[in-house]
């Protein structure tokens, strides 16, 4: 009996001994530091490229749009309009980083590829799911649904001329304010990675300071721009729904090298550059509807008086999409229509324009990597400056771009 004893009590202490060590093992797992992220896996990087010909059935040679591509007109050729590498990242959960050069860029009229600086900005969240966040750094201004729309995503070749003119290059350097619910910025996200061609996230609300001289360029007085805007997607039955709207306020000054002899100004070169604009987004499930109107005044050359001054602008585009897919593979045409009449500050003398124009297109997916945009234009453009006046250009051009993703 007693050696049964004994042996019982080996046992027991064993057991007992064993799920000792079978608890510290399991609490020692909970507790453990977690294998720090390598440097190189905090962000990702991403790019793509554009080239295009513009001179097919090209009518007049003389018709050219300077903000839109430089390529159009005579001497235009075989273009490559962008070549951009993204780096971004969640290096915090907190902290997100963004940086776009662009090496495609023009730095005279004969001199291109160029690298320059598109995007370089952190957002720095205020709480844990970055609902609130501040943007610090150079990025795009959240003036027009179609000025933050990516160029990768775009169906048009170009922005319209309208909302465009507001901001060159669509970005400046400040520092900005966004606020989305978690729900509302996941949405955001789906809408571009879906391909449903959305403008990424720039919150429901939206409030910023920039200098107001457009990308790359220095501030030249002490009045910073202040913009806001309002917007809010939401869903009907299979649609999706984003109105918006948006405004900003400033004074623009007209650089020197941006003025020939001879031209008028303000003594100071400060104008006043106000306008407010209302979107209206019908996502394409399959048929969407892009509209975009603004108003406002800001600088325009006055060939009457051969100097520059502030009136008043309008216009805006709608453009209308119909969203194919076939078997893998994604067919979207389109049409757009856009009218501006107005000014563009950051053009020599703040050349004055008249726009009509009618596009009507397609884009051709036949895999992630590649997309192939073919479309027609038809124009009616009248743009003057102090050297250029009684300037209207009217003609047609097929337009073809080939766009690599990766």
């Amino acid at each position: 009996m007693n050696l049964i004893k004994r042996i019982s009590l080996v046992l027991i202490f064993f057991s007992l001994l064993s799920i000792q060590n079978g608890f510290s093992q399991e609490k020692n797992e909970v507790v453990s530091t977690p294998v720090a992220k390598k440097w190189f896996e905090s962000f990702s990087i991403r790019g793509y490229q554009q080239v295009r010909y513009n001179r097919l059935f090209e009518t007049n040679d003389k018709l050219k749009c300077e903000q839109c591509d430089r390529s159009w007109g005579e001497n235009g050729g075989f273009f490559i309009r962008r070549m951009r590498i993204i780096f971004y990242g969640q290096i915090n959960k907190r902290v997100y980083f963004y940086v776009q050069p662009d090496f495609a860029s023009s730095a005279s009229s004969t001199s291109l590829h160029f690298g320059q600086l598109r995007d370089a900005y952190f957002d720095v969240g205020l709480d844990d799911d970055n609902e609130y966040r501040f943007r610090i750094g150079q990025s795009k201004i959240a003036y027009g649904f179609e000025n933050m729309q990516s160029s990768q995503n775009r169906l048009p070749l170009d922005r319209n001329d309208a909302l465009n003119s507001a901001v060159a290059n669509e970005r400046d350097l400040g520092v900005f304010f966004y606020y989305a619910p978690k729900n509302i910025r996941k949405l955001f996200s789906e809408l571009v990675s879906s391909g449903l061609k959305g403008s990424g996230d720039y919150g429901v609300f939206g409030f910023g300071l920039y200098n107001g001289q457009t990308a790359n360029k220095p501030e030249l007085n002490n009045e910073p721009h202040v913009f806001t805007r309002l917007a809010y997607p939401f869903k009907v039955g299979n649609q999706i729904i984003e109105p918006a709207i948006q405004a900003y306020s400033g004074k623009f000054v007209i650089a020197n090298d941006q003025l020939s002899a001879g031209v008028k100004t303000n003594a100071d070169k400060n104008y006043l550059d106000q306008r407010a604009a209302a979107s209206f987004i019908l996502y394409p499930k399959p048929f969407g509807i892009m509209a975009e109107y603004n108003v406002g005044r800001g600088p325009e050359f006055n060939k009457v008086t051969d100097s520059i001054e502030v009136r008043d602008l309008h216009g805006g585009y709608v453009t209308f999409s119909y969203f194919q897919r076939l078997g893998k593979q994604v067919l979207i045409p389109f049409t757009r229509l856009q009218y501006y009449q107005g000014g563009k500050k950051h053009e020599r003398d703040a050349r004055s324009y008249d726009v009509k124009e009618m596009e009507i297109g397609a884009e051709w997916q036949p895999n992630k990597n590649l997309e192939l945009v073919v479309m027609y234009t038809f124009s009616n453009r009248r743009f003057e400056d102090f050297a250029l006046q009684n300037n209207r250009q009217i003609g047609q051009l097929m337009r073809i771009q080939a766009q690599f993703n990766f």
